[in-house]
């Protein structure tokens, strides 16, 4: 059994979610974990956006649950990538609030412009919903906007990657080695395979295990986890939220050496 330490990926209802921070933060520390991380929706996203007005409400709620529950929680978001190019919903004039920062592809989006759209998500979820392979192009300029999301911006993890938007995920993952960005085993959604994992592993990437929960009852859920990890052959060392140990985050360092 997997002896999480910290789950980075939380939603509430200031956007997807179904409880508060103060139950997801007591949800946390019912499992024994150290720190929680409240990761909403990105602004972008048209049905389920965090929304620029509530972050100081925001913040006076995940302060309240560290000072009730004694569990360090982080607010972050679940960004979305919005271009090719690598951008983000996530304005540098937004980082001053944050503490954590993860980045997903999602499908209902404003995107920068509609040959974003067309080309990242269109053309991959049609793939998907047909159950076809997506054309080695479309696959190329996922993992181009990956590539350049990580490259331009200090994400921490990058989430439930190939879920629907097919990219090559050894470059993507040489990509997050070198820049020091983890690689989310969501437990949410089965997202790789076995074999998969293994070869993002085999680049040096590292791993975090996160719920993906959207409601209290599902923090610090390992399920998913553990069972591609019994298939794949990924040293547990290579993932840095269990068994007591915390990730070093690059958003952090960022914060401290620029804002």
């Amino acid at each position: 059994m997997i002896n999480l330490t910290a789950d980075y990926h939380t939603h509430t209802p200031y956007s997807h979610g179904k409880n508060t921070v103060w139950e997801n933060a007591r949800a946390a520390k019912s499992k024994g974990l150290l720190q929680i991380g409240i990761t909403d929706h990105g602004f972008n996203h048209l049905l389920f956006g965090l929304k620029r007005k509530n972050l100081s409400a925001l913040r006076t709620e995940i302060e309240e649950a560290e000072k009730i529950t004694g569990v360090k929680v982080l607010m972050g978001m679940e960004s979305n990538l919005i271009s090719v190019g690598g951008e983000t919903d996530m304005k540098k004039s937004d980082l001053q609030y944050f503490d954590l920062y993860l980045c997903g592809i999602h499908e209902v989006l404003k995107y920068k412009k509609f040959s974003d759209f067309y080309n990242i998500m269109l053309k991959n979820y049609l793939a998907y919903k047909f159950g076809k392979t997506p054309s080695s192009k479309t696959i190329d300029t996922t993992t181009k906007a990956y590539v350049n999301a990580i490259k331009n911006n200090p994400i921490d993890i990058i989430t439930h990657i190939n879920y629907k938007c097919y990219c090559n995920l050894e470059e993507v993952a040489k990509c997050c080695a070198d820049y020091g960005t983890y690689i989310e085993i969501n437990t949410k959604k089965r997202h790789v395979s076995a074999e998969e994992l293994n070869k993002m592993a085999s680049t040096g990437a590292r791993f975090v295990i996160n719920s993906d929960a959207h409601s209290a009852s599902r923090v610090g859920d390992t399920k998913i986890a553990e069972e591609i990890l019994k298939e794949a052959s990924v040293p547990l060392e290579q993932i840095d939220n269990i068994d007591g140990r915390l990730p070093k985050f690059r958003f952090a360092e960022y914060k401290a050496k620029n804002l």
